[in-house]
């Protein structure tokens, strides 16, 4: 029997010629994925990536993508999420149950904390809070009942660089997993296995993107029995990324490093330039020497990037910093980092980190890819609504 022109549509007989190459990876849009037979559907098995089962658990391209994440970070395991936030809840969920306890730096991204708040709210799990320049002095605060600390080097608002192979050895010292939010080096300028980490979190909406257009985070581990746990968390929290945006990221990719290089250079004399004025108090950028953790920044890291903080004179209100804000001209109001367009958002610093009330408005600065000159000419541009 012929098929009719609508059946047609659907199975069309006709296979493209083989041969095709081209340098980007191809786009596998996929929910249902097909079997040759329904032996190969009943042997299959999601968890293991040689092969393909649904859609969710991932394509040619989203495998491709974790493959070149993981070896960014020299890991073994990669599993995407659909955006950073979403690969801390995973971690979270991997690892942690009702009655076990979670350690988290002071200074930590503010949905992580939100995160914190609600495991000890509606799940029975402690999370609290340490002083993230504490180094070794984390063993002490380790509990029989501690599964899991995190770290952010530096962190992502006041800059600071903690010690991770101190927080490390302490933790395996007492059998404790470290986990390590990587997103502010995109796994250029710091290396967190070789010091020590267990589980390495990048956003990919920052630099590995570049284009301010896409959501998405990843999870890489070294350990098979690590991402057994995180694969069935990815699983069952139903974590999936769409074909489109793993080929966005995959083509920001290959020129991330040069980009990175590029926000490095323009990020670090802007901050000597601020650091020059009158109106700023501090300067928190991780390779000036009075940003807390320099030296262990020297140390450990091989680059910057172009996010960096901030804090203004303290007689200056936080309606006047405001003011200046909303005075620059070429920098966006907006959260996150790593993309070509120049940001600026004031942080009530005081509120996020003990010890630092009254230290100052805080403004952190993403330093785009626009020709540094403007970039400073608008600053000082902006100075000028400071004045009396």
């Amino acid at each position: 029997m012929k098929p009719s022109p609508q059946t047609n549509l659907i199975h069309g007989d006709y296979t493209p010629p083989a041969g095709f190459a081209a340098f980007p990876v191809p786009i596998h849009h996929a929910s249902t994925v097909l079997f040759e037979s329904v032996a190969a559907m009943r042997s299959g098995d999601w968890k293991d990536k040689s092969g393909y089962t649904y859609g969710l658990h991932g394509t040619p391209t989203t495998f491709t993508l974790e493959a070149k994440l993981a070896a960014l970070e020299d890991g073994r395991f990669c599993l995407l999420a659909p955006s950073g936030l979403a690969a801390i809840a995973m971690v979270n969920f991997a690892f942690l149950k009702s009655g076990d306890d979670v350690l988290l730096p002071e200074n930590v991204y503010a949905p992580n904390r939100e995160l914190g708040r609600w495991l000890s709210s509606d799940f029975g799990i402690s999370a609290r809070y340490y002083d993230p320049m504490i180094g070794a002095g984390i063993g002490a605060l380790i509990q029989p009942n501690t599964r899991l600390i995190w770290t952010e080097a530096p962190g992502s608002v006041s800059m600071e660089v903690p010690d991770l192979p101190a927080i490390c050895q302490a933790a395996r010292e007492q059998g404790v997993l470290v986990a390590l939010d990587n997103t502010w080096s995109a796994g250029l300028a710091l290396r967190g296995f070789a010091h020590g980490v267990d589980i390495i979190m990048q956003a990919l909406t920052k630099y590995q993107s570049g284009g301010s257009d896409v959501l998405m985070g990843a999870v890489i581990t070294r350990e098979q029995s690590l991402n057994e746990r995180l694969a069935m968390a990815h699983m069952r929290l139903g974590m999936g990324v769409g074909a489109d945006d793993a080929y966005l990221v995959l083509r920001g990719l290959s020129s991330m490093k040069l980009r990175f290089a590029a926000h490095d250079a323009a990020a670090r004399r802007i901050a000597l330039w601020l650091k020059a004025r009158p109106e700023v108090a501090r300067v928190l950028h991780p390779a000036l020497p009075d940003c807390p953790g320099h030296e262990t920044w020297k140390r450990d890291f091989h680059g910057a990037g172009g996010l960096f903080s901030v804090i203004f004179d303290a007689r200056y209100s936080e309606q006047q910093t405001d003011a200046f804000v909303d005075s620059l001209a070429l920098f966006g109001i907006g959260y996150s980092w790593g993309g070509a367009h120049s940001l600026a958002m004031p942080y009530r610093i005081g509120t996020m980190r003990r010890g630092w009330e009254g230290a100052g408005t805080l403004v952190r600065f993403n330093i785009g890819l626009e020709e540094p000159d403007d970039l400073i000419a608008d600053i000082e541009q902006a100075l000028a609504v400071l004045a009396p």
